[in-house]
């Protein structure tokens, strides 16, 4: 397959080097996605930075896990504050030292663009994959931002449109998760491969990836599973947990808020979870985008540090009309969101158990949430690896 570069100098590059730092597990996989559809277009390029083990797998070098920006929220940021920038400064020297021909940051956008910003400076192309929620809050960062990359990627298509608004270079290139997951899932063979009942009704429970956010929702998860447990006592629930660390949170919260029921924790096989579920609650992120792409109904849930809530209000940052991405994609509230002090049991097992009894009710959110798949599905990782082609000829 020829490339954007391909077509502007009349050669297929015979080699690149590419510097990566990916935040977290989706960063991870977003990158490795990455790495195998720019080795199509250019099969002896090289990768090295920060990364996790989809990307080491995928054959970079690791200079430091990608699990050690997982930081999340204004002021457990600034906790973590001193760590993140002797990292940034070790990062930043080994990238000028070793001068990449483009710089990739993956997600992770408090750490990635100022480094993104000095090593522009210096002459090497950068690129944001993943578009900050910019458009969401802190609008004013989009100067920064444009200071900082020569273009975005970005995964859903109305951040394209604010970037243009603002004069700066983005592509939409669409989400792998819509490429890696069938329009049409297959919920009784995820139920075969879990060991549940098909005739059951089951509720996943996904309280997010990170210590802190399993540890800010364990309580209502646990809470609101108690609840429709006495409400509908032949509840089957289950509960994917992303690592050791969450598990052992989750289970701890079980234990104090919900010692008598029965939720069977799974380690990883999150997406089989999702499509052997009836319906999820899930905290808000690439998970709620995941259950959609399932076609599962939802409640998204989010909480951050109480500190940093009361910013965000008290400064009036937050800009957009939704958090869920699944309502932010359709631009209307398709589904419940709750934030903070909303987070209330009571209310949202009520909105599950309506999923759960209104057939016809699902049946249009599967259909919009069909429209959503389609729409996102463009073979993401091959049109971000042509952007970065095309960027690099320009």
């Amino acid at each position: 397959m020829l490339s954007p570069a391909t077509a502007a100098t009349g050669s297929v590059p015979r080699a690149l080097r590419v510097g990566l730092v990916a935040g977290e597990a989706s960063g991870d996989t977003l990158g490795a996605d990455l790495m195998q559809a720019l080795r199509r277009q250019v099969p002896d390029t090289e990768f090295f930075g920060i990364a996790g083990p989809k990307m080491h797998s995928a054959g970079c070098e690791i200079w430091e896990p990608a699990e050690s920006l997982a930081v999340m929220g204004l002021f457990e940021i600034v906790r973590d504050l001193p760590r993140l920038l002797r990292l940034r400064a070790r990062v930043r020297a080994q990238f000028l030292a070793a001068m990449p021909d483009v710089f990739v940051g993956i997600d992770a956008p408090e750490f990635n663009l100022r480094l993104a910003r000095d090593l522009r400076a210096a002459g090497i192309p950068t690129v944001q994959y993943v578009s900050p929620q910019v458009w969401a809050w802190r609008q004013g960062r989009a100067r920064s931002i444009r200071e900082s990359v020569d273009l975005v990627l970005c995964l859903l298509p109305f951040e394209k449109r604010f970037y243009d608004e603002h004069g700066m270079r983005a592509e939409f290139v669409g989400h792998p998760l819509a490429d890696a997951i069938p329009m049409t899932v297959d919920r009784q063979a995820a139920r075969a491969a879990l060991g549940l009942d098909p005739r059951a009704q089951v509720v996943g429970l996904l309280p997010g990836s990170r210590r802190g956010e399993v540890a800010r929702l364990a309580e209502e998860f646990a809470a609101t599973a108690r609840w429709l447990a006495v409400q509908r006592p032949g509840l089957i629930f289950i509960a994917p947990m992303a690592s050791s660390a969450t598990r052992q949170i989750f289970a701890q919260a079980l234990a104090r808020h919900a010692p008598a029921l029965d939720i069977r924790l799974i380690d990883g096989q999150a997406q089989t979870a999702l499509i052997a579920a009836d319906v999820v609650l899930v905290a808000s992120g690439t998970a709620s985008l995941e259950a959609a792409l399932c076609k599962r109904p939802m409640v998204v849930v989010y909480r951050l540090g109480a500190m940093t809530a009361w910013m965000l209000r008290r400064l009036n940052l937050v800009k957009s009309k939704f958090f869920a991405q699944p309502n932010l994609l359709a631009d209307r509230r398709v589904v419940g969101e709750y934030f903070q002090e909303q987070i209330i049991p009571e209310s949202i097992g009520a909105e599950l158990l309506m999923w759960l009894d209104d057939a016809e009710r699902r049946k249009e959110l599967e259909g919009e949430f069909a429209r959503i798949h389609a729409e996102l599905r463009r073979d993401a990782g091959t049109r971000a690896a042509l952007a970065i082609l095309a960027l690099l000829a320009s």
